[in-house]
């Protein structure tokens, strides 16, 4: 029995260090790549490396643009989801709704929908016929509307775990409704919604479909549009530069995930319990 054990252990041990392997090389990969001047899928380290991948980049001035458009569709989208789902989440959570547990479900449905490629098509006309097509403010909106649904189911579950005596209290201090949302609802549930803003930016930065149909000027283009600027015109991939653009995409998320770590240790809470 114990040798049985033993030579199971030895196997799960195996298959365990050669998914590792297996998940390793790309990112090593990842990390050499842009600072070898060699366009090649070598893992060794570049001989010597070099810069000067990050600095044709940069001379980029639609990719560094890009970029920027990326924080500003993400942020933008951020900032609206979060405030709106705040507010829609803690109406669903406080009021009695005949078919409230419905409507829910059927939001959350329709929300794999909305940003769906098979509704590309009925959002694109609806944007031209609103004259938005090629803003940012298209990109932003639509991004809001297929993540909104999902986040304020997110936050309903948080809203809902905070006892109502809370609340109370403060009315029978004399508080309004809305300042008993803001001084009391609001501080206790910001791990829930920096949860539903971080899903909200990592959504929207990594989205690829809506600003390629909705948008016309390579200027208005996000980084996840313009990364495809660097492959040839034969399709094939211009490796150190891509490689280094790469880097300086994934730098945003990787800040936002290690800000978010420090802050709460990736420790949610749904709310207070009584």
């Amino acid at each position: 029995m114990n040798r049985r054990k033993l030579v199971s252990r030895i196997v799960f041990s195996v298959c365990a260090a050669l998914l590792g392997v297996a998940f390793a090389l790309p990112l090593i990969w990842f990390v050499f790549a842009p600072f070898n001047a060699q366009a090649d899928l070598d893992l060794a380290l570049p001989k010597p490396p070099t810069l000067a991948n990050f600095a044709r980049v940069f001379a980029n001035g639609a990719a560094v643009g890009a970029l920027l458009n990326s924080l500003l569709q993400a942020f933008g989208t951020v900032l609206l989801v979060a405030t709106t789902a705040t507010l829609a989440a803690y109406a669903l959570a406080r009021t009695t709704l005949r078919g409230k547990r419905v409507i829910e479900y059927v939001l959350l449905l329709f929300s794999s929908v909305v940003s769906g490629s098979a509704a590309m098509v009925p959002i694109f006309l609806i944007v031209n016929a609103l004259g938005l097509i090629d803003t940012q403010l298209a990109v932003i909106l639509v991004f809001a509307g297929g993540l909104l649904p999902t986040a304020m189911f997110i936050l309903r579950d948080f809203i809902a775990s905070i006892p109502r005596g809370y609340e109370e209290s403060a009315l029978v201090a004399g508080a309004s409704q809305w300042r008993a949302f803001v001084d009391v609802v609001v501080p206790v549930l910001r791990p829930g919604v920096t949860i539903a803003a971080v899903w909200a930016f990592v959504q929207v930065w990594g989205g690829f479909l809506i600003p390629f149909v909705l948008l016309r000027s390579e200027q208005r283009m996000p980084a996840s549009v313009e990364i495809y600027s660097f492959y040839s015109q034969a399709g094939t991939p211009i490796v150190p530069l891509l490689a280094a653009y790469s880097v300086l995409y994934s730098l945003p998320v990787i800040a936002l995930y290690w800000y978010v770590n420090r802050k709460y240790g990736f420790r949610f809470f749904g709310g207070i319990k009584s």
